[in-house]
């Protein structure tokens, strides 16, 4: 439109030019000048009205070079948007609801998908899906597997120490599968990032409880399965703890062979109450139920792992030993949707970075626990954080 207006401007004018020209023409009475001029304004109409014309054309020209860029445009937005959607798998090794410490894997990752997904279009937005493994073991690789198998998730969390070993032949049928596993450790697989909690210290700060509190002198741990983080941290770290409260410490160690069934973990606390155990740390998922029957109905004294757990049996659970698995999970998820993952490497945090932890402030703690061994263990917690005891 504006070249079209641009050019009816210049044909006026042209016109009102050519005009006084022939009419100084006719004056002078030059025919011979007056008939060369005529044909020039001739001319040079023709060379208008052709200038004119090459303009439309190209401004056509133009405006479907504009049409079929917005298009290319537009279809490279749709690309890009594809390419900006992110899918998240939790793989959860057990049952949410038997499992405190998978539970809050599950609300971390969620928490964090939220936020990230705060003000954005759908087409923007993380997507999240969730998988109860059970509590079968042996299942686990086979479900995992299948899981990457679709080629659908960028990225698949969990929680377990056994994990690593599950995972690293997945990643070699599938390149560009990534994981990211809490509660485990594994360097070195560009796919794969770990964080470990120190379990070191939770162990330990456990057994010390234990150690203050037993008056027999006698522990039991009864694990769901043995594994090598059952076997080298948490069975001999507890017992560390255990002697150093005091030195006449035993543990009784005792399996029950799967995470669920609560009437074997009775019948094994029941066992180890008759050999002289007075404190039990059950470490077996569902079954963790069937140890606290036993220990409230024989009167003996319970600790807690992973989450407070005091009111499940007031007066009997002596502490909680927490992992804040929920803010971790949700760190890691934020990191990765902000591409901040540090992919092959492996974390630790522990009680001096606040995610491994003693829970001194719950009334049913300072109910159960006499004054001076809640004085003991403000102690040795303060000291661990503070670097000045070291556990390990």
């Amino acid at each position: 439109m504006k070249h079209s207006h641009f050019f009816k401007i210049i044909t006026i004018s042209s016109i009102l030019t050519l005009a006084l020209c022939l009419t100084s023409c006719k004056e002078k009475k030059e025919n011979g000048k007056t008939q060369k001029i005529t044909e020039k304004i001739t001319e040079k109409l023709e060379e208008l009205k052709t200038d004119k014309e090459n303009k439309k054309t190209a401004d056509s020209e133009s405006g479907k070079k504009s049409d079929e860029n917005k298009k290319t445009d537009t279809a490279k937005s749709d690309t890009s948007t594809k390419s900006n959607q992110k899918s998240i798998a939790v793989f959860v090794p057990g049952i949410i609801a038997d499992s405190p410490i998978y539970a809050m894997l599950a609300d971390g990752v969620k928490s964090a998908v939220n936020k990230y997904n705060e003000g954005k279009a759908k087409a923007d937005r993380a997507e999240v899906y969730i998988l109860e493994a059970g509590t079968n073991q042996a299942e686990w690789s086979k479900k995992i597997t299948a899981l990457a198998a679709q080629q659908k998730y960028d990225v698949i969390i969990s929680s377990n120490p056994s994990l690593p070993d599950l995972v690293v032949p997945i990643v070699k049928q599938f390149p560009n599968q990534k994981f990211i596993l809490l509660d485990a450790e594994l360097k070195g697989n560009k796919n794969i990032f770990t964080i470990c909690y120190n379990q070191y210290e939770q162990a330990f700060l456990t057994g010390y409880i234990g150690g203050l509190m037993s008056k027999s002198h006698k522990m039991a741990l009864i694990a769901a399965q043995e594994y090598p983080v059952m076997n080298n941290i948490l069975l001999p770290y507890f017992e560390k703890g255990g002697k150093e409260a005091n030195k006449k410490t035993t543990v009784d160690f005792r399996v029950v062979g799967n995470w669920y069934d609560a009437n074997k973990g009775a019948v094994l606390a029941d066992s180890v109450i008759e050999n002289g155990v007075d404190v039990i740390l059950p470490i077996c998922g569902g079954a963790s139920q069937g140890v606290i029957n036993s220990a409230v109905n024989h009167k003996v004294y319970v600790t807690w792992f992973d989450n407070n757990g005091f009111e499940k049996a007031p007066g009997t659970i002596i502490s909680s030993s927490i992992l804040k698995q929920k803010e971790m999970a949700s760190i890691a998820t934020e990191n990765y949707l902000s591409g901040l993952t540090s992919w092959g490497t492996a974390d630790m945090v522990g009680v001096s970075d606040g995610f491994v932890d003693f829970v001194q402030d719950d009334p049913l703690y300072i109910q159960t626990v006499p004054a001076n061994i809640r004085r003991k263990m403000e102690k040795m917690v303060d000291s661990i954080r503070s670097g000045n005891y070291k556990v390990k």
